[in-house]
């Protein structure tokens, strides 16, 4: 068996683990959430809490500063190197890939894939078009017409496995995580003060009932797509396999989990230059916490050598951010008062806010996906482990 097939069922070891005690995968994470809240309480002596802390869906709070040369420039190096790693990893002691078997032949697209493809198509058009008063509602039926169409795409290229046809409670298990995850995300965004919000948030056409229930259905499909992406990326074996044999790296779990918990706190003092610890905290805490328990993550796999998962899931989400932003800026109106999508959402992101290309996201921050897919990984595992249900996505099993 090649190295690259080895990689592409790293979750069939995870699967396979003892199950592990609850307190040990909780106080850590309960750390996570709890840690800014004590730091808010010296940093804010009058509310106790940021501002605007609680509001539903998240509103500006202040602008932030958009360009500030040396952040920018220091910000442009770490993405220039991730960049050429991605590109040339030979150059970072990766072995070339071995010559892979032939790819299956490709099967009929499934019936879903169609289903899909027209869901997507009219959605978008819907809104897009700003067609009242279905745009309203255009933006999960949209997403998941999106989920089917990759889904379908897997299905073809994999000889008709995928995980709709081979593993739907999978995938119906990570929609109701990803409503959770995602809550804890924008939990997370009031402490850094808003680097995202939502400005058609309140719409005098829907009552504030209903736009919570239309955030907390889209909310289900962000850990479906990535996880769609990822077994999509698998289906290219010479992708998969440049990344399969390279430096092995070990990081100490004690240290990922407090310095994690360090930065989660430090982020509520200092949240302009620490805005990017809002994906970075938490990841380092459930990397430590995972690897300290023995559980398999794609983080894990480096001590092997084997950097496929972590970056198939980095690019998936890279790929799947691009879809989401021009798709995104795509449904503004250019004029404010005349919001079509509550979901709609602007960034706020200091000092390096510039360089928009068809997207409200600033052109540095589309690297910012590569951490977010991991993140969203360790999350799935994390609580397949904590309520017992299997987060294995290889399709053989």
């Amino acid at each position: 068996m090649s190295n690259s097939t080895d990689t592409t069922q790293p979750s069939v070891r995870s699967a396979a683990l003892p199950i592990v005690s609850k307190w040990p995968l909780l106080w850590p994470m309960l750390l996570v959430i709890v840690v800014p809240l004590i730091v808010s309480w010296f940093v804010y002596p009058e509310t106790h809490l940021p501002p605007k802390f609680g509001v539903f869906p998240p509103v500006l709070v202040e602008p932030f500063p958009a360009f500030w040369l040396p952040y920018f420039l220091l910000v442009l190096a770490a993405v220039l190197v991730i960049a050429a790693f991605l590109i040339w990893p030979t150059r970072f002691g990766f072995q070339p890939p071995q010559p892979q078997p032939p790819r299956p032949l490709p099967v009929a697209f499934p019936a879903w894939f169609w289903a899909g493809a027209m869901l997507t198509v009219v959605f978008l058009a819907i809104m897009f078009g700003r067609a009242l008063p279905w745009a309203y509602y255009a933006f999960s039926p949209l997403w998941w017409g999106f989920i089917l169409v990759l889904d379908g795409l897997v299905y073809r290229r994999n000889a008709g496995r995928s995980l709709l046809s081979r593993k739907p409670k999978t995938l119906f298990i990570s929609a109701l995580v990803s409503v959770v995850g995602w809550g804890f995300f924008e939990y997370y965004d009031y402490f850094a003060l808003g680097d995202w919000y939502y400005p058609n948030g309140a719409m005098p056409a829907l009552s504030h009932a209903t736009i919570v229930a239309l955030f907390l259905i889209a909310y289900t499909t962000v850990w479906p797509a990535l996880l769609e992406w990822y077994t999509l990326l698998q289906t290219f074996p010479t992708l998969a396999a440049r990344y399969a044999v390279g430096p092995k790296l070990v990081l100490p779990s004690n240290l990922l989990i407090w310095g994690g918990l360090a930065l989660c706190g430090a982020l509520v003092v200092w949240p302009l230059p620490l805005f990017w610890v809002l994906w970075i905290g938490p990841m380092a805490v459930l990397m430590g916490l995972l690897q300290r328990l023995k559980i398999w993550t794609p983080i894990a796999a480096l001590a092997e050598g084997n950097w496929t998962p972590a970056v198939l899931v980095a690019l998936g989400s890279l790929f799947n951010g691009l879809f989401w932003e021009v798709w995104n800026w795509g449904s503004a109106h250019p004029d404010p008062s005349f919001a079509t999508n509550p979901n709609y959402w602007v960034y706020n992101i200091p000092y390096v806010n510039v360089i928009h290309l068809f997207a409200e996201m600033p052109l540095l921050g589309f690297a910012g996906y590569l951490p977010f897919g991991i993140l969203v990984w360790l999350v799935f595992i994390w609580a397949g482990q904590l309520c017992g249900f299997s987060t294995s996505l290889d399709l053989d099993d």
